[in-house]
């Protein structure tokens, strides 16, 4: 299994891309995540608890922001980027980026 974590030494670590942890455990107490890291690590507290293998999957927040809009008109990979780097989306607007209105668009409505 690997699962998406907050990558809060990514700086120290660049080969590992937005927080993805291989071979990763998942701990959940009372339905909130109590623990996450790869399964090696896992706190001896824990090792009684039951075990859900998931193979090869990959976990992910159950609130995915999976939207489109059909006309862009631009490229906004850097936004994206920032995004799933931890940038706010005001901090993305206050650099330049999003589309505020429809005529903002590079399309030329």
């Amino acid at each position: 299994m690997a699962s998406m974590q907050a990558a809060l030494d990514m700086n120290s670590n660049p080969n590992v891309a937005y927080g993805l942890v291989a071979r990763a455990a998942i701990v959940v107490e009372a339905g909130l995540i109590v623990w996450l890291g790869q399964a090696v690590d896992l706190p001896a507290q824990y090792l009684d608890f039951p075990v859900h293998d998931l193979g090869a999957r990959l976990v992910t927040p159950a609130l995915i922001d999976c939207h489109t809009h059909i006309v862009s008109g631009g490229n906004h990979a850097q936004e994206f980027e920032a995004r799933l780097l931890g940038a706010s989306y005001a901090a993305v607007a206050r650099a330049g980026g999003g589309v505020s209105t429809v005529k903002a668009t590079p399309c030329g409505f």
